[in-house]
């Protein structure tokens, strides 16, 4: 069965930019071709801009407070929390430069892996009328995973950039790409996101003051 891709309106619509960290990418080293995958979340939030969408940052950072919060039964945060590791003002923990919010742009901070657990995320959404959210991230089988079946359990209607976020681990990659986030999101790329955009509002992407 042929499924149909609906349509996006970028006025209800959120980009979420998850985890592009400075830290999170170098300590990464088996990502396939990192600059080309910057370089279409670049694209990706160029377009949604251009469109009128809005773009939420989401990030890792941790205070003191938050390490001696984490029990010891969580395996990941707990030793993230014995080694002091990505503390809120640790330059690790800062966007990649070419990613970096604007003005205007949501930003917040997480302390888990998902984006809506341990943030004002979601309200923020909700306050500015977002019920779709198209997702870019590292990595699929942390952040991706966590925020997608969140957000599904939320009712957002989502869309999962298949170019757009990537993992250390290609089966694991592979295994919720093609089995498990169809279930829940719409799987597309950037260039079909581009697409929709502009199916959206024909002729009417902004570039600085010009509509084109």
């Amino acid at each position: 069965m042929t499924v149909t891709t609906p349509a996006l309106d970028p006025r209800t619509a959120a980009l979420l930019v998850m985890d592009y960290q400075q830290g999170i990418l170098a300590s990464l080293p088996g990502l396939a071709n990192p600059e080309a995958l910057l370089s279409r979340v670049a694209g990706a939030i160029a377009d949604m801009r251009a469109h009128g969408a809005t773009i939420a940052y989401v990030r890792v950072g941790f205070t003191e407070a938050d390490w001696a919060a984490i029990p010891p039964a969580n395996r990941t945060f707990s030793f993230l929390g014995r080694q002091r590791l990505m503390h809120e003002a640790d330059p690790a923990t800062d966007f990649h430069h070419r990613l970096a919010p604007e003005p205007g742009d949501i930003t917040v901070r997480k302390t888990r892996y998902g984006a809506l657990s341990t943030t004002d995320l979601d309200r923020q959404l909700r306050d500015r009328g977002i019920t779709t959210l198209v997702i870019a991230g590292i990595t699929t089988s942390g952040v991706v995973l966590s925020t997608v079946t969140d957000a599904a359990d939320r009712d957002y209607q989502l869309y999962v950039l298949s170019d757009g976020v990537t993992d250390p681990d290609p089966q694991a990659h592979q295994t919720l790409m093609t089995s498990v986030f169809p279930r829940l999101a719409h799987i597309i790329d950037t260039a079909e996101l581009r697409s929709l955009l502009h199916e959206s509002h024909p002729g009417r992407a902004r570039t600085g003051g010009m509509t084109l």
